[in-house]
């Protein structure tokens, strides 16, 4: 896949392609590359710009919490501009994104096992599942859905690393099973698989809110 570029489209100032047609955003992430290869700045910030919420969110999924997740996407576009010259795009720019995303998100998993820290209190904890609007809801109504947030916070932090990459992408990046096995480094059938043992898994640590 590569976006060959001759023009801009007078109307959205972006490239096009010879016949005139708008790049779709893969392709423009190509290019961009290219750029970010030859030094070009403007184009890398253009990138943090386009995926950045994209991987603190998954970074802070994966964690459990934010406390870290912004440092890490730095490292991530840290990586990115520095192996911009070996990047082929040989697949969409956002699945090798999310590679490098695994890579150090893993890395971070691995470190906290080894040097596990004290938790902090209740009041000071940041969960990644923002609460919801509670305007019109009676306390009761409130009071359960912030319960349910918690727990499936608690039951996706209790999933097995990969099981957990698996089931971010797939819920909250709505990303094919074929770009989720590249990620991981996994067949689509090891993905399915992976997926069907982390949903059983999640369904059984929160079948009380299930059957409620």
């Amino acid at each position: 896949m590569t976006a060959d570029v001759n023009a801009l489209s007078p109307v959205t100032g972006l490239p096009t392609h010879p016949d005139g047609v708008a790049l779709s955003s893969a392709e423009q992430d190509i290019l961009r590359m290219q750029r970010v290869a030859k030094g070009d700045m403007e184009a890398f910030q253009a990138l943090i710009e386009m995926h950045q919420s994209r991987v603190v969110g998954t970074v802070a999924k994966m964690l459990g919490d934010d406390v870290d997740s912004e440092d890490i996407a730095q490292q991530v576009f840290i990586r990115v501009w520095r192996s911009a010259g070996r990047y082929q795009p040989t697949a969409k720019f956002t699945t090798w994104l999310f590679k490098i995303t695994r890579n150090l998100v893993f890395n971070e998993l691995r470190r906290r096992k080894r040097h596990p820290v004290t938790p902090l209190q209740l009041e000071e904890e940041e969960h990644f599942f923002q609460p919801a609007d509670c305007g019109g809801m009676a306390p009761d109504a409130s009071l359960l859905d912030s319960e349910l947030n918690d727990a499936i916070q608690l039951a996706i932090d209790a999933l097995p690393e990969t099981q957990r990459m698996a089931i971010i992408l797939r819920r909250y990046e709505e990303m094919p099973y074929d770009e989720i096995g590249e990620v991981l480094g996994l067949s689509v059938p090891a993905v399915k698989s992976v997926l069907f043992r982390a949903r059983a898994e999640l369904r059984e640590n929160l079948r009380k809110y299930l059957d409620a």
